[in-house]
């Protein structure tokens, strides 16, 4: 019997070989780079769908990866000749308004999570491109314009129900499987195929402060000082973002200036509008803009504003890490090298921790890290892939420069690095534990496609 008809006559889903409908739109990845061919590909009706798939996979020797809307820059999210669970068309929501809270499925975007909250004036801290899927970026920490204020994802996640290695489905929250509970708050998707999760949600909008102001990138150091001011005296309700990009073609973007490499801040403040002006005053120490599109909007248009980025079509190559401080050098480093940037579809990236992300314990959570105050990301962007050389060898002078000044590194910001790296994500205490319970929940490591933890290995008696 073929291979996709065994699978099919298990599931109820839709069943993908090679030339079938719809197959090649599965296995497609954010990342260009990344072109695999799966044998088969899934796409599950429920969970039983996802339990049948899980024990096939395993009983045809079949690697198993899974993919929500496959926007990994690793390109995590589909596999060369396994069998790909795309989670896609999981995307239920329900609302809770009295509660305050919300149950998603793994394949609904953050764009469709938004509106859904934002009928109720609530919102949770969710990605920053609006249609990336909540699966991924939930299980890895969940960076947002509302961490500050509300915590990453995962301090926002209340509960899972997931599909564990031996084909169970289970659910895991603070009273039940605890351990697991842990481990899922940051630890991506060592653990199971997860099919369901509640979030906890807050006042948020309908209107926000956000936008961007654009410098030229000959004044980017001044920029980053009064950046480094603006953030050390910020509210939890203010996040910014410095960049160093190419100004698009884009409505809002004046024609002389798209086209030239300028420094950035992105903003949201959730606050009122003359708590906004105030709090964002220590900006003028970097001079007047060349532009200034900052503004009230609502909540569900400033998380679309990075949409852009999130399209696919590109190749992705990129390095990233926390940054304790935005130091002198440190910034020295970023305005010799971002300035050098050479592709209009790359960025540099600056991004705030603090606020509520530091409040919460260490040891808490699986996500590691809260203590620094920046993350910093370099990602390099480009349409021909046989155009990778330049690029790449631009993000990795940067990396040279800088990575001896950077302190771990975010999971979800991982590409495809290696083992020794996927431990940099995570304090060394935080991944003997995630190493332990992945020894108990998946010891055979099916769910290794992702930033792989490995199970940890019990010694054999003498």
């Amino acid at each position: 019997m073929p291979l996709a008809n065994a699978l099919q006559a298990h599931v109820r889903g839709a069943v993908l070989a090679p030339g079938d409908l719809g197959y090649d739109e599965s296995r497609r990845v954010w990342n260009a780079c990344v072109d695999r061919r799966p044998a088969l590909v899934l796409r599950p009706e429920d969970a039983d769908d996802v339990a049948q798939a899980v024990v096939f996979a395993q009983e045809r020797g079949l690697e198993l990866a899974v993919r929500s809307s496959g926007h990994n820059a690793a390109g995590y999210g589909t596999s060369e000749g396994g069998l790909l669970l795309d989670l896609g068309r999981w995307n239920e929501i329900a609302v809770d308004p009295e509660r305050r809270h919300m149950r998603v499925g793994p394949g609904a975007t953050w764009g469709e999570v938004d509106r859904a909250a934002q009928a109720h004036a609530l919102a949770t801290t969710g990605g920053r491109i609006s249609t990336t899927a909540v699966g991924g970026l939930a299980l890895g920490g969940g960076h947002g314009w509302l961490m500050r204020s509300c915590g990453l994802t995962v301090d926002n996640l209340r509960s899972a129900e997931l599909v564990v290695a031996d084909g169970r489905s289970v659910a895991a929250s603070a009273d039940e499987n605890p351990d697991l509970f842990w481990g899922l708050r940051g630890g991506g998707g060592n653990f199971g195929v997860v099919t369901s999760l509640e979030l906890a949600l807050h006042d948020v909008g309908p209107t926000v402060t956000g936008g961007a102001l654009f410098y030229p990138v000959e004044r980017a150091r001044g920029v980053l000082h009064a950046y480094r001011d603006l953030m050390a005296s910020a509210p939890d309700e203010l996040a910014a973002l410095f960049n160093v990009l190419v100004a698009p073609a884009a409505p809002f973007i004046p024609r002389g200036l798209q086209g030239k490499t300028v420094a950035a801040v992105a903003v949201c403040h959730t606050g009122g509008a003359d708590r906004a002006r105030r709090d964002l005053a220590a900006l003028d120490r970097a001079g007047a803009p060349l532009l200034d599109r900052t503004g009230r909007m609502p909540y569900v248009v400033q998380q679309s504003l990075f949409d852009a980025a999130g399209a696919f079509g590109n190749c992705v190559y990129g390095r990233s890490g926390y940054l304790i401080d935005l130091a002198d050098d440190v910034i020295d480093i970023v305005v010799e090298h971002a300035a050098r940037i050479t592709s209009p579809l790359s960025i540099v990236m600056i991004s705030p921790l603090g606020g509520a992300v530091a409040r919460v314990p260490g040891g808490a959570t699986a996500y590691s890290h809260r203590q620094h105050a920046f993350s910093l990301a370099i990602d390099a962007v480009w349409p021909d892939r046989a155009d990778a050389a330049r690029h790449v060898r631009w993000v990795d002078l940067f990396w040279g420069a800088i990575a001896s000044r950077t302190h771990g590194v975010y999971v979800n910001e991982l590409g495809d690095e290696g083992p020794d790296r996927v431990r940099d994500a995570y304090a060394p205490a935080t991944y003997r534990r995630l190493a332990a319970l992945k020894a108990e929940w998946d010891p055979a490591n099916v769910f290794r496609v992702n930033q792989n933890v490995e199970p940890a290995r019990v010694p054999v008696p003498a």
